[in-house]
């Protein structure tokens, strides 16, 4: 009975060494809510096992924090941390670790104020009071964090849909971070007045402040839903604009070979009467190139590559390629939806080498690029070739990835140099540079995580 009755009294009274204790299991909890929420806003998945490292880490950063960093600069220094470990743990654009962190805050922020002004009426304690003695603290968590978890259930089937990617553009996620920063000053600013004049603070208008944020958070939301799906949908439209023109010059191509096509026939028999075999094939070459642009238009749909700004990429630069009479070659063998590597990087990547590439051909008298994206099961890679015709063969190719060493003139030298950067930055992926007396190649392999 005495030992139940000590138990009540530390729980009871204020006692600081048992409120730190406590704050290592609602540590996890909270961190691990705070995960949910913007796993269920943003769309993130991942295993079971960067979940763990995630709470985790948090959790001891938190504590460590709260022990040798006053506030509220050790609150400032945990989103900082927060922001890079999502970076670096899912994989994710700063853009979205912001808005994960943000969306956070303000979820918490809102729990907050639902609770704490109610909690310290119904039980006629004070601020101090809340801080000091563990079954209050303890009480107070319990509730805001039950509050939490139903938010997150209502995030979770209510606004499922949202989609934050690295393809949205710049005005479109400029919007989305001035909102939040919008309301983080706002949560701050009612914090604030709230910490001065918790005594002070009538329920009512706490219920009013929980109220009109909780409504400011839910219409953003709603806001925010239309205008990445109005973003989204924009670049959809652009997609099906280029690929009708693509089915246009296509559908074109065709006429044109059904048109000839007893020409064609009545030349090849021609060649083959008189057993001109040189002259047909040199006929052949000269008609396997129109059969090959025809094939590279019915490649180039936004059902076989697969995301729309590597598709638009890939049509701009296969348009500015004809424009200077280089033949290009495409074979896609490759579901970018499983692609090993942020799509942003992979783009600037793709974007630098196809540019290097149109420059070298088309100084050459045979302008030719040859482009090949598939799978290697058998490594566990993906691979992305780009080779082309080049005059240079003396480049070095070790230092043309070097910052101002470029083998063309007027250029800075800097798109080889960046891709450097891009490559360093993620150890799952490799750029092989090799050079023939006819091709000049790069090879990025990405491999699995």
């Amino acid at each position: 009975m005495e030992f139940f009755n000590n138990i009540w009294v530390a729980l009871s009274t204020p006692n600081v060494n048992l409120l730190t204790l406590l704050l290592i299991p609602t540590s996890l909890v909270e961190h691990f809510l705070s995960l949910n929420i913007f796993m269920s806003i943003l769309n993130i998945s991942t295993s079971p096992y960067k979940k763990t490292i995630y709470v985790i880490v948090m959790s001891i950063v938190g504590l460590l924090s709260l022990q040798f960093i006053p506030n509220p600069f050790n609150t400032i220094f945990n989103y900082i941390v927060m922001i890079g470990l999502i970076v670096v743990l899912f994989k994710c654009s700063f853009f979205k670790a912001f808005v994960s962190t943000i969306s956070s805050v303000l979820v918490f922020g809102i729990a907050g104020f639902l609770v704490t002004n109610p909690y310290l009426y119904i039980l006629n304690i004070n601020s101090n009071d809340l801080n000091t003695i563990p079954i209050y603290k303890l009480g107070y968590l319990m509730i805001m964090y039950i509050i939490i978890a139903l938010i997150i259930l209502f995030l979770k089937y209510k606004y499922h849909k949202i989609i934050l990617t690295d393809d949205l553009d710049k005005k479109t996620k400029s919007i989305i971070i001035i909102n939040f920063v919008f309301g983080i000053i706002i949560l701050l600013i009612q914090s604030f007045s709230f910490f001065y004049y918790t005594n002070d603070f009538p329920i009512i208008l706490s219920f009013i402040t929980f109220i009109s944020i909780l409504g400011y958070l839910l219409f953003s939301i709603y806001s925010l839903t239309k205008i990445i799906n109005l973003s989204l949908t924009t670049k959809k439209l652009e997609t099906s604009e280029e690929y009708n023109n693509t089915l246009r010059i296509l559908h074109d191509n065709v006429r044109g070979f059904k048109h000839d096509f007893d020409n064609i026939v009545t030349t090849i028999g021609g060649y083959i009467r008189t057993n001109d075999m040189e002259g047909l094939k040199q006929y052949y070459l000269q008609l396997e190139d129109d059969c090959q642009r025809v094939n590279n238009l019915y490649i180039l749909n936004p059902e076989v590559v697969n995301n729309d700004g590597i598709y638009n990429l890939i049509m701009k630069k296969y348009h500015e390629a004809e424009e200077k009479n280089i033949k290009v070659n495409i074979s896609f063998l490759l579901d970018l939806s499983t692609l090993n590597m942020k799509i942003y990087e992979f783009a600037r990547i793709l974007g630098i080498l196809l540019d290097n590439a149109i420059e070298a051909s088309s100084e050459c008298e045979e302008k030719v690029i040859n482009l090949t994206f598939r799978n290697d099961s058998k490594n566990s890679r993906q691979l992305i070739i780009v080779e082309n015709t080049y005059n240079n063969k003396d480049v070095d190719t070790q230092k043309i990835f070097e910052k101002g060493v470029s083998g063309k003139e007027n250029h800075t030298g800097l798109g080889l140099w960046e891709v450097n950067k891009l490559l360093n930055k993620n150890k799952n992926i490799t750029l092989f540079t090799t050079k023939n007396e006819k091709y000049f190649t790069q090879q990025l392999e990405i491999y699995n995580n």
